[in-house]
């Protein structure tokens, strides 16, 4: 899996799924990018072969994109990845079992939208990285601790029982005891 993530953001921009990754794809996946969001200031990777390819340094060299390696064995180096593929594991991979390369491809594609578009980040206030005000999300692509609390969240009150602000203190007492005892009288 390739995970290319927007620091600034915390944006998941693409989760490439596939059974081996080189650096073509790497290459490809990054080129559908830069059309999509501009060409980055910079790379962070790891050394892995896919990353440190010739065809791949010479193409982001002539973008002008900086490439930053963390040294092998220092993932503290590369947090905001590690902590999106610790998210990704804990909340989708661990409790699934893929059959198909298609099913893992659009279980993690509807994750990733999910991630973006409606799980709240701390980093931002909880607030997602990119809210998609028409967004809407199945249960079943939701993590587990998003479906309790859309569980918990408590039914709106009916009109004729709330408390309004512009009638403070008794009278909005008085008004909602009146509305209750209108609906009690038999009739």
């Amino acid at each position: 899996m390739l995970c290319v993530i927007d620091e600034f953001t915390r944006e998941a921009l693409a989760i490439r799924v596939a059974r081996r990754l080189n650096a073509q794809v790497v290459l490809e996946t990054l080129a559908e990018l830069s059309l999509e969001h501009g060409a980055p200031e910079h790379i962070r990777s790891d050394n892995g072969p896919e990353f440190i390819a010739i065809a791949l340094r010479d193409w982001l060299g002539r973008l002008g994109v900086k490439t930053l390696y963390i040294a092998p064995g220092t993932p503290w180096e590369n947090g905001y990845c590690e902590s999106f593929n610790s998210k990704l594991r804990n909340e989708l991979l661990d409790g699934e079992i893929f059959y198909t390369l298609k099913e893992a491809k659009t279980l993690i594609e509807a994750w990733r939208r999910c991630f973006n578009a409606v799980r709240p980040h701390s980093s931002l206030g909880y607030r997602p990285p990119a809210p998609a005000p028409e967004a809407v999300v199945p249960a079943a692509f939701m993590p587990p601790h998003l479906q309790r609390r859309a569980a918990r969240t408590p039914p709106p009150k009916p009109p004729g029982l709330t408390k309004t602000l512009d009638r403070p203190g008794r009278a909005a007492q008085f008004s909602t005891i009146r509305r209750l005892s209108a609906l009690r009288a038999p009739g």
